[in-house]
């Protein structure tokens, strides 16, 4: 299964905003390989929890481990069947060591969004 978790610049830190993030770090658990891909809603004027919820969809992601995300967001994540988890930990490789401890929940509670206010 492949994970994607929005980060920082650094490409480490988890990035509080999902749709806004500047990159993305998709980890397949198959093989242990990491991809880091920019974020090509990031930067986008509305609509970019869809953009990124789409792009995470594109990359054929099973799992995404986020801080927050917004609703429309997670509907797009939601029909493309990929799980929604509330990842607390500072940094990504914290968040996919508690996701392979079967320590993280499901995240259940959605934002309504921020309509390009960051």
């Amino acid at each position: 299964m492949k994970i994607a978790i929005p980060v920082e610049e650094n490409r480490k830190d988890v990035c509080a905003s999902f749709g806004r993030a500047p990159w993305f770090l998709f980890y397949n658990t198959d093989t242990g390989e990491k991809t880091w891909m920019e974020n090509p809603a990031a930067q986008s004027q509305g609509g970019a929890g869809l953009q990124a919820a789409q792009f995470v969809a594109d990359q054929g992601s099973g799992a995404v481990i986020t801080v927050r995300c917004g609703q429309n967001g997670a509907e797009v994540l939601r029909a493309a069947e990929i799980s929604i988890y509330r990842g607390d930990e500072a940094e990504a490789e914290d968040c996919l060591r508690a996701f392979e401890e079967n320590r993280l929940e499901l995240l259940t509670r959605f934002h309504a969004g921020f309509q390009g206010i960051q």
